[in-house]
């Protein structure tokens, strides 16, 4: 393997990571081959890096290096910037146009945010990684282009398949050698090394002393969550920098330029898009609801059977003979009325089990009322996250300004 301190030199990687020096390493193995490679991690870790890598240190290198994002491009014109066009094949084609995989014939493509690519480019995609052909735009004439694909996407492309948003085989097709960026929050010391080295940089670029941080504000950028990951720790510095008169700064000094920081490194909550979320609190409430209908199935069923074991001796006076006939009179319920009449002159008597264990808990009588449930998710939802409305909203699964209607209506304000 190459010298892993010389390829992070060459290429401006800072850290020393477990999981980003592996990530290292496969590149630079899967480089001399052609296979395809998707490169998978969040926002901002600097996937773009690593398609560079396998290029540079592949046979193709003397190639052509592409990169392309493919969100960036709007759906109407993906196919004519991938795969070109004839002249007249659209409004505005005046001259035919080569697209990125003729050009990049014999050498290297990245497509990055390759999950947003629309389905009909997709097949396309697929018949060029399985066959090497593809059609311009406006043609019928196929083409031949020896390209190497590596892509790379910030969204779990597993799910997209689950959604109907993205093609299973051309996602095995392209997976052919998984390639997974670590999160800058996972890689720990790795974020004090990153923020040194822009300090530096944006010192030497405004000519100006460096920004160093004091042990306090050192905890903080390592118990920090990094949504942006080494893109937002970049912008961090450099803002710092720029604004800060003292080049010493403190903890209090770096929380202003970290809004959201509330002291504690906890394990981020990732929302699955194919997850079930609420659109109005009302929703909320309704699930509630049918949640308790379940749970007082399950326990007439319950009676139900330890009556038909005969582990419950079941006698009652009339006015009990006919709240349990009330009980028991959902359409779903099995229990035949006339059996219980027989035995409303004798008394209720549960039988000892073998454990001899009674039940000793006390029932309290739940409101059903719809705006109590609601008044309560909103309790424990700001409580949950001591007042914050924005995230407490979020829970909830309803706008800030909805929140702030209801807190108000409930005289909920603190």
């Amino acid at each position: 393997m190459k010298d892993l301190q010389n390829i992070k030199q060459r290429f401006g990687i800072i850290g020393s990571h477990e999981g980003l020096n592996h990530a290292i390493d496969i590149a630079v193995q899967v480089a001399p081959t052609d296979l395809s490679v998707l490169i998978t991690g969040e926002s901002g870790t600097g996937k773009e890096v690593f398609p560079q890598i396998i290029h540079n240190f592949s046979t193709r290198k003397h190639g052509q290096y592409i990169a392309v994002n493919c969100g960036a491009i709007p759906e109407g014109t993906i196919d004519s910037e991938l795969f070109g066009h004839e002249k007249g094949a659209f409004t505005g084609a005046t001259d035919s146009r080569k697209g990125y995989f003729e050009v990049a014939d014999g050498g290297t493509i990245f497509l990055d945010e390759v999950a947003e690519l629309p389905l009909s480019t997709q097949v396309r995609l697929l018949r060029v990684l399985e066959t090497g052909e593809f059609i311009r735009v406006g043609s019928s004439k196929v083409q031949k282009t020896n390209v190497r694909v590596i892509a790379a996407s910030n969204v779990d492309v597993s799910r997209a398949i689950d959604m109907g948003k993205f093609r299973e085989d051309l996602f095995y097709r392209l997976n052919t050698v998984p390639i997974r960026i670590p999160s800058l929050r996972e890689r720990g010391d790795d974020i004090l090394l990153l923020f040194r080295k822009f300090a530096v940089d944006f010192a030497e670029k405004y000519r100006m002393p460096s920004i160093r941080l004091d042990s306090d504000a050192r905890n903080i950028l390592l118990n920090y969550s990094w949504p942006g990951n080494v893109r937002q720790l970049k912008n961090i510095t450099e803002q710092i920098s720029i604004i800060e008169r003292e080049r010493d700064i403190k903890a209090s000094t770096l929380k202003a330029y970290l809004p959201d920081y509330d002291g504690v490194k906890l394990p981020a909550v990732i929302k699955k898009e194919d997850d079930k979320s609420f659109s109005s609190e009302r929703e909320i409430l309704y699930k509630i609801l049918f949640d308790m209908k379940s749970d007082m199935n399950d326990l007439k069923k319950l009676v139900f059977d330890l009556i038909q074991r005969g582990d419950l001796d079941v006698s009652f006076s009339e006015d009990n003979s006919r709240a349990l006939k009330n009980l028991f009179r959902d359409k779903k319920s099995t229990i035949d009325e006339a059996r219980v009449t027989e035995a409303a002159s004798v008394e209720f008597t549960p039988r000892q089990t073998r454990n001899d264990i009674q039940d000793t808990e006390e029932i309290v009588e739940e409101s059903l009322s719809l705006a109590d449930k609601e008044v309560e998710m909103i309790r424990k939802a700001l409580e949950k996250y001591n007042g914050k409305r924005k995230m407490a909203a979020s829970e909830l699964g309803i706008s800030e300004r909805t929140l702030y209607r209801k807190i108000k209506e409930y005289g909920l304000e603190k």
